[in-house]
């Protein structure tokens, strides 16, 4: 695997002094789990496929954004592995004169028959969600039997060496909270990397209710409650909060997004399955790069130009903060599933 060593500066910085590393990429809207907090069960508002980007559609912005200063992609979805040529992308990726970090949040139920594949295309490590361990309890969040399927998924990534494997998981209060120890203590058996996650205002259904919601606060007490949970002493740009368990090496984090919300170092873009850029999770803005890659009048060269200028005007309109805990937060007309996680 070959990602650039040499550290190049971003180009793309926004009026706040952020630069901008990270995209993420979503490649599908499709999933095939019905999580209660993303979709509900007879979800079926999907983007039409003549609008969602081509690979050598999403490539072009790719390049581009690359040579502006990114350096790490996730690909997301919906579930990134359904689409067919999922491998054929990360190789792609991979292939760019100066390819950068690639990592793939998934529900790991194709992992197993994709895991080797993935890795030996240029895929570094995986994100995988999970909140329970009960297969019962699966299969009533998620209106799908596949239980069996996310952990034969975590084994692959693991055996073909996709390292760290992190897991995800959103604790919702009277579903799963009480899995808050058995999540880690499991988690800590298997050497993943579990992340616990705020349920966010993203789901189709716009059934989020802040007070429903188990805070980062929670999950510490109920962590501190089993473990010795201390913090990290960094977290620079990641998205979680790291805490030592009983001492380390193992951690454990929680993103907070919700209470304690770290905009202020945030280095992410967001481009959709249906080529619109998003410089936050939460904004209720986009900017249409589809509608350049498919302007017929341009040449190639005003092409790249415009979506070069359209990535820096993206990023230069980028708000201070998400504005959750604003009075005044209306949340995004696009679910989670999207817009990409």
């Amino acid at each position: 695997m070959s990602h650039a060593d040499e550290v190049h500066e971003t180009r793309l910085v926004d009026s706040y002094g952020r630069g901008h590393r990270d995209m993420r990429i979503s490649l599908t809207d499709r999933c095939s789990l019905r999580c209660t907090y993303c979709m509900p069960a007879d979800f079926a508002d999907w983007i039409p496929s003549a609008e969602l980007l081509t690979t050598d559609e999403l490539m072009f912005v790719l390049e581009i954004a690359v040579d502006e200063g990114i350096d790490e992609v996730r690909l997301t979805g919906g579930e990134p592995l359904l689409r067919p040529d999922v491998v054929d992308v990360v190789r792609r990726i991979n292939a760019l004169p100066r390819p950068p970090r690639i990592s793939i949040t998934t529900n790991a139920l194709r992992l197993a028959g994709l895991a080797g594949p993935l890795r030996d295309a240029g895929l570094e490590r995986v994100n995988v969600s999970l909140d329970t361990l009960d297969r019962e309890r699966f299969k009533a969040l998620t209106h799908r039997d596949r239980f069996d399927d996310v952990l034969a998924g975590l084994a692959a990534a693991r055996a073909a060496g996709l390292a760290p494997v992190k897991v995800n998981s959103v604790l919702m209060r009277g579903v799963n909270e009480d899995e808050a120890v058995p999540m880690l203590a499991r988690a800590l058996e298997e050497d993943w990397q579990l992340r616990f996650i705020e349920q966010m205002p993203l789901d189709a259904g716009g059934l989020w209710n802040r007070a429903d919601m188990v805070t980062a606060e929670e999950i510490l007490e109920k962590l501190s409650s089993a473990f010795d949970i201390t913090p990290l002493p960094q977290r620079g740009t990641a998205p979680a909060e790291e805490f030592y368990v009983d001492g380390g090496p193992a951690t454990v984090g929680v993103i907070a997004s919700v209470t304690r919300p770290f905009c202020g170092t945030c280095d992410r873009l967001r481009l959709t399955a249906d080529g619109q850029l998003r410089n936050c999770l939460f904004a209720r803005d986009e900017t249409d790069l589809r509608a350049v890659l498919r302007d017929d009048a341009l040449t190639a060269d005003e092409r790249e130009a415009e979506v070069r200028r359209r990535l820096h005007s993206s990023v230069l309109a980028k708000l201070p903060g998400h504005g959750i805990n604003d009075p005044t937060f209306i949340q995004p007309p696009r679910p989670m599933s999207a817009i990409g996680g």
